[in-house]
């Protein structure tokens, strides 16, 4: 139980500084193409060239986070209730 009280503190800790950095940078990178917007292939003689566009970022390498996604989320229910 006392091992309870002790690991709040550090969850608290860890869900605040989580919304700390999504209300200060709110995209990541991609993590399909790691935030390149595009495949990274390799040509017939070894060399490193362009691929196709990333699906997951249409190309752009940038993806929202998860906690700025559930805030967004929960303003938009927020503000079509009260409308």
């Amino acid at each position: 139980m006392s091992s309870l009280f002790s690991a709040i503190p550090a969850l608290l800790l860890i869900t605040i500084c989580y919304a700390a950095l999504c209300a200060v940078s709110p995209l990541g990178n991609c993590r399909k193409c790691g935030g390149f917007g595009f495949q990274i292939r390799k040509n017939r003689r070894g060399r490193i060239t362009r691929g196709r566009d990333c699906r997951r970022c249409h190309g752009h390498g940038k993806r929202v986070r998860v906690g700025r996604h559930l805030y967004n989320a929960a303003s938009r229910v927020h503000r079509e209730g009260t409308r």
